[in-house]
């Protein structure tokens, strides 16, 4: 006996899916579903077609178009589940905190400040999203750990979000070259071979290792740099005590101690 998602109406396949047979067959019409299988003078739907269906259900709900999802179900040969995780791949958030939610009394704590522009300033710099009823969703509690210990050590909230800023800035434009770089040597080579089939698994997977090597990279250059912009500050603020230090140093008093050795040596005699 056939199994039951093997033998789908496309009346049973649009309340099965949750769709209107309209819209199943304009699906099938622009190529996104394939035919059915057609026994008599009906045609009866699979499995494959449900798991297709929720596919172009789950891309559209993430903001893709239909077109660039028959693209992408092309690319893939007709997978669903390899569309499915290239396109997670893509969605799937940088690292792996967890966002939490924090009250505006904590946070007012955590800056020493109450100051309702600093929480309007974090939620433009992302950091934050309102939530509303005095409620946010702290997206990178990681780099809020570091706000507040920026706090314990007097740095005013103001100054450590203006720092973010600029760092958010100088990460924009990191991101920006590592996204070129996939696009030129991974992407753009898979497209000028007409994207083989055989090949997206390979796209996919470079796609995957990309996140980690440029925290990496970023992190192993960062480090570098770091080192020396603190021996270039710290090797000026040292040569700068020294120089205040001769000058503080009192005139004549090499002059005032030879003397006082003279006159010892003509006592002892």
């Amino acid at each position: 006996m056939a199994d039951e998602d093997d033998q789908l109406t496309i009346d049973e396949l649009a309340q099965r899916t949750g769709m209107t047979v309209r819209n199943v067959r304009a699906h099938q019409s622009r190529g996104l579903l394939p035919p059915p299988e057609v026994r008599g003078r009906t045609g009866y739907y699979r499995s494959d077609h449900v798991a297709r269906i929720e596919l172009i259900k789950e891309l559209q709900a993430d903001g893709y178009n239909l077109e660039l999802i028959g693209r992408l179900v092309d690319t893939a040969g007709g997978a669903s589940n390899e569309v499915l995780t290239f396109t997670r791949a893509v969605r799937a958030p940088f690292g792996d905190e967890e966002p939490r939610i924090v009250e505006a009394s904590e946070l007012a704590e955590n800056w020493n400040s109450s100051d309702p522009a600093l929480l309007d300033r974090a939620v433009s710099l992302g950091l934050l999203s309102d939530l509303g009823d005095g409620r946010y969703e702290e997206l990178s509690p990681r780099l809020a750990r570091a706000g507040a210990e920026l706090a314990q050590l007097g740095i005013p909230a103001e100054a450590a979000l203006e720092v973010v800023a600029k760092l958010r800035k100088q990460a924009e434009s990191v991101a920006r070259t590592f996204i070129a770089l996939f696009i030129e040597e991974v992407w753009q080579p898979f497209e000028a071979a007409d994207r083989p089939e055989e090949r997206f698994g390979e796209v996919q997977e470079a796609l995957t290792r990309l996140r980690p090597l440029a925290a990496e990279s970023l992190l192993a250059v960062f480090g570098l740099v770091m080192n020396e912009a603190v021996d270039r500050a710290f090797g000026r603020e040292l040569a700068r005590l020294g120089d205040e230090a001769r000058r503080d140093k009192p005139k004549g008093k090499g002059r005032r101690s030879r003397a006082r050795m003279r006159t010892n040596k003509r006592t002892i005699k």
